[in-house]
Order: structure tokens, then C-alpha cells, then sequence
């Protein structure tokens, strides 16, 4: 499986993390999304909606969009429950990772610590925060009196959450006042196959034409 990601992007790694609990071989391509290499014609070629992560599977068939890749990962596996409802309970915290976090977790994040220009964005800092700070209380409650999201072993919706979540202090979110989120992220990390998320690699070129 050819993966297309930066390494510092939470939706990329999720497929790293996922593929190497599952002992899958990825063949990695950086591509540095700040440098505008996924607006480029042959970045749009893999992917015409100009989005980390891509996927190329080995006939040649494409996939973006993270979640739905870690649902292809994990088809058979441990990590999508067989029973219909905890399925349906995993998209649901998928759906929701997508709409009620990553905008406010991943983007205040991009912008304190990945921008190079914090400065620039503080009104639209201050304003998605608090909304951060909801989804995060949002999962601390969940996690009070549970292990993992759904059911009695992880499973893909943890791996969605835990993405961008165990770097949120990048984004200056004060993860001190979440003690069910931390013991939930030291249970994860803790797991024999974890991995931790990379620092990006030299950027890959595509072939010359």
C-alpha cells in the first residue's frame, strides 16, 4: 500500500499507527502539504481533491479521506467489532471526529505549531478553542467510566481520536484538566504495538515526465 501523507498531519498518521498494529508494510511518500505540493497536477492526478492522506493499493485502486482508509484497514480484524451496533457506534465517534473535533483540535493546532504564523491567527484561535475544549470534555465524560470508546477492546474509532487528541497541548489546549483522556492515552500508547507519530521525512518527488 503506497501512502501519501505528512507526518505531522493527525489524518496521515492514523493510517501509520493503525497499519502497524496490524503488522502492514506501507511504502510512505512525504509530501510536505505546507510546501503547496498537494495542489500540484500530479499530487491532484492521486487525488483530485488536493487532501493528505492518499492511498494506492497494490491493483492500482485509490482511497482519500483518513477514516474511511482505517475502515479498509481494519475489515476483518479485531479493530471493526463484527456485531452491526458496535459498528455503527465506531462511525458514529468517526463522524464525529471529523466534524466536532478535528476542525477545532487538528486546525487550532496547525496554526500554533505548525503555521509559522500563530500571530496572524489569533482571533480565529480564540474562537475555535472553546469549541475544542467541548470535544474534549465531551470525551472525557465518555472515557470516565470506560476503557475504550466502543466496547471492551480498542477498535478504529480509538485510533481516530487518539490522532490528533495526544497532541492537542501543540495546539495549547491544557489536557491537565482531562485526567480520563490522559489515562485513556497512556492505555493506547501503552499497547505492545504502538506507534509513536514521526518527524517527517525528506519529501518525496514524483518520477519526471
Amino acid at each position: 500500500m503506497i501512502v501519501y501523507g505528512d507526518s505531522r498531519s493527525g489524518n496521515c498518521y492514523k493510517i501509520a499507527l493503525l497499519a502497524h498494529h496490524l503488522g502492514v508494510t506501507l511504502d510512505w511518500r512525504e509530501v510536505d502539504v505546507l510546501s503547496g505540493a498537494t495542489k500540484t497536477d500530479w499530487f491532484r492526478a492521486i487525488n483530485p481533491l488536493g487532501k493528505l492522506p492518499a492511498v494506492e493499493l497494490g491493483d492500482g485502486t485509490r482511497l482519500a479521506e483518513s477514516n474511511a482508509v482505517l475502515c479498509y484497514l481494519a475489515d476483518n480484524t479485531a479493530w471493526w467489532p463484527a456485531n452491526p451496533v458496535s459498528r455503527a457506534k465506531v462511525l458514529q465517534w468517526m463522524f464525529w471526529e471529523q466534524y466536532s473535533h478535528e476542525p477545532y483540535i487538528a486546525t487550532v493546532r496547525f496554526w500554533v505549531t505548525l503555521s509559522g504564523q500563530a500571530a496572524a491567527f489569533e482571533h480565529q484561535i480564540a474562537e475555535r478553542r472553546p469549541q475544542g475544549e467541548r470535544a474534549l470534555t465531551c470525551m472525557d465524560r465518555h472515557l470516565a467510566n470506560r476503557d475504550w470508546f466502543v466496547g471492551d477492546q480498542p477498535s478504529i474509532a480509538d485510533i481516530a481520536l487518539y490522532a490528533y487528541t495526544h497532541v492537542a497541548h501543540e495546539g495549547g489546549f491544557d489536557m491537565s484538566v482531562f485526567p480520563a483522556i490522559g489515562i485513556w492515552l497512556d492505555r493506547l500508547s501503552g499497547l505492545p504495538s504502538h506507534r509513536p507519530m514521526q518527524a517527517p521525512s525528506r519529501p518525496w518527488q514524483p518520477p519526471a515526465s
